[in-house]
């Protein structure tokens, strides 16, 4: 698919007409994995800086929960904030690679910014007061939500109406229900859950980052398939114009996360944090809504999703009987004190998010 050149690389497709190999630079194909090795060598080259100075201007590192498992402990020391490596490769690649005219863009740049700039406070107030317990939950969701709403106005008003403020459902194309303003509490559930959900899940080295990925890689072929009239026709999914140029973003979201699983894997020199799984909830949230597949995100996103839900029904549960349903909250913990090691529950988790995004992308084609 072929649309409007960024305007970073305008230089480079006016040799077009006399070198022809620069017409590749106008292919979104081309510029998503561009995208994805620029992001993987900004994360590579300076990580380390990152992680040294994080280290050194945060002393005792991430507290660890004393009702955790024993294995954490030997963590204790571990700098936090590891999100900013991501996200200096995500903004630092798609300003490049991506349409910077597109208003998709800059939504899905300007969430993954502000869910960003809530979990850095809140992982500096962890660090400072070397404490679990960070940002107030509600001044939190208030801001994550006021965010949300922002985008989600931003995206109805960019499509066409009543398409726009419509809800999709995957298997079904010609059935849409049109929930016109409520589409933007809608759109809030949906980016501050998953925002929220991603958070939940970072426990263990490399269990968000790589699952993250695996949507990432899938939203990138929904992205495209339905920014593509010709594609979304023979598929008969819905054609949202503009939204292939979000596939560059989310290359760069899998050359950031390959960047940082380099550093994050067993043992991690470095957590992500806050600052890195409410931006990258927040920025898949967000594309699931710009693309209409919220309800394909919970069949793709469903270990985020179940990660969520352990922690709604223990806290629920407790709350009415004094009892809990799981040995420790989110569901990664339980596993683990029923004596799985950490290595076990990531891979194996893993292996969950592939056969859901398998699932989720099956439903591009059963119409």
């Amino acid at each position: 698919m072929v649309l409007e050149t960024p305007k970073m690389l305008t230089l480079l497709v006016e040799f077009s007409d006399h070198f022809s190999v620069f017409n590749v630079f106008r292919y979104i194909t081309f510029r998503t994995g561009g995208a994805l090795i620029t992001a993987a060598l900004i994360v590579f080259i300076f990580g380390p800086t990152i992680i040294d100075s994080l280290r050194l201007r945060q002393g005792r590192g991430q507290p660890i929960r004393a009702d955790g498992p024993q294995t954490h402990f030997k963590k204790a020391g571990t700098p936090t904030m590891g999100g900013l490596m991501i996200l200096s490769g995500i903004v630092g690649s798609s300003l490049l690679w991506a349409n910077i005219t597109s208003v998709y863009v800059w939504t899905v740049l300007l969430v993954t910014l502000g869910f960003g700039a809530i979990g850095f406070y809140d992982d500096y107030l962890k660090v400072t007061k070397q404490s679990h317990l960070g940002f107030s939950g509600k001044a939190r969701l208030g801001i994550e939500f006021l965010i949300a709403a922002v985008a989600g106005w931003v995206i109805m008003h960019a499509g066409q109406a009543p398409f726009s403020s419509s809800l999709t459902f995957p298997f079904v194309k010609d059935f849409l229900i049109n929930l016109g303003w409520f589409f933007i509490p809608f759109a809030c559930f949906v980016i501050v859950g998953a925002g929220n959900a991603v958070n939940l899940t970072d426990g263990l080295d490399g269990l968000a980052i790589v699952p993250i990925m695996i949507a990432a890689a899938s939203f990138g072929v929904i992205a495209y398939l339905s920014g593509n009239a010709v594609f979304a026709e023979y598929l008969q999914i819905h054609f949202v114009p503009g939204t292939g140029e979000l596939a560059v973003i989310l290359g760069a979201v899998i050359g950031a996360g390959l960047g940082f699983l380099w550093f994050n894997a067993p043992p991690a020199a470095i957590f992500m944090g806050d600052t890195g799984s409410l931006a990258l909830g927040g920025l898949i949230g967000t594309v699931a809504v710009a693309t209409k597949h919220e309800i394909v995100l919970a069949i793709i996103g469903g270990l985020f999703v179940m990660e969520a839900l352990s922690v709604i029904i223990q806290v629920g549960f407790f709350k009415m009987t004094g009892r809990r349903v799981f040995l420790m909250a989110p569901i990664h913990h339980h596993f683990e004190k029923l004596g799985w090691t950490e290595s076990q529950v990531v891979i194996r988790f893993w292996i969950i998010a592939v056969m859901l995004a398998l699932i989720g992308l099956s439903t591009l084609k059963l119409r």
